[in-house]
């Protein structure tokens, strides 16, 4: 059960910066690329094309959940409505809001995500809630790829450790290097994995051994399959 805290303006907001737990974060796979075949992702449980990279997100109902803690009194609104009294959405399909914590107001923005009728617009919502509470610093590690709180100039003596890839992070990689259906895929998963490495050495001389060994695989299967 989760202990409800009540907080000061400041103290709530100083709550929305709090990293989330572990099981309050889902994973969103996204394909190399669009011409990937599609299959059951054993990462996400989606069907979707693969391989993909899998990217950490907050939900909806976490984001709600946080907010709620911080300040029970927060609320929502579109920036413009339209002369029917409904929400603008613009050109690209996307919505502005203002979203509004602890007395603060700050501007989001959420699009669809290729979606359409009724859950269009709570894509929309939701999209533009997670835009706008990372604002207020909710979840900026996950939607960050580096180190947000390393020195601009670190001691000589005492430089920052270099923070590797996580097992989880290797395996999606390797994983994506494995499944690859042919050389086009093969090579964009490679170079995903090799730039996620650029600062991890181990991992990257795995990502090389898994890509030799595929592409060994590779060759052996067509020369097999020429002398049948």
């Amino acid at each position: 059960m989760n202990k409800r805290l009540e907080t000061s303006e400041p103290d709530g907001l100083k709550m929305l910066r709090e990293p989330f737990p572990a099981h309050q974060i889902s994973k969103l796979c996204k394909p190399y690329s669009k011409e990937s075949q599609k299959g059951n992702c054993k990462a996400c449980g989606g069907y979707h094309g693969l391989p993909a990279v899998t990217l950490d997100y907050v939900g909806h109902a976490a984001l709600t959940d946080r907010l709620l803690d911080a300040d029970p009194m927060w609320n929502w609104e579109p920036l413009a409505l339209g002369p029917d009294g409904y929400p603008v959405i613009d050109g690209n399909g996307g919505m502005w809001i203002k979203l509004t914590v602890c007395g603060v107001t700050r501007i989001g923005y959420g699009d669809a995500q290729g979606k359409t009728g009724g859950n269009a617009m709570k894509e929309r919502i939701g999209d533009a809630l997670r835009n706008a509470a990372m604002r207020f610093g909710a979840a900026l590690d996950l939607w960050h790829k580096g180190d947000l709180h390393l020195d601009d100039e670190p001691d000589a003596k005492h430089p920052p450790a270099i923070k590797g890839l996580s097992e989880s992070q290797i395996v999606d990689h390797l994983t994506a290097i494995k499944d690859a259906k042919n050389g086009k895929e093969l090579k964009e998963a490679y170079r995903h994995a090799e730039e996620s490495a650029a600062n991890d050495p181990v991992a990257l001389d795995r990502f090389i051994a898994a890509f030799n060994e595929k592409r060994a695989s590779a060759s052996a299967a067509t020369s097999n399959a020429s002398q049948a």
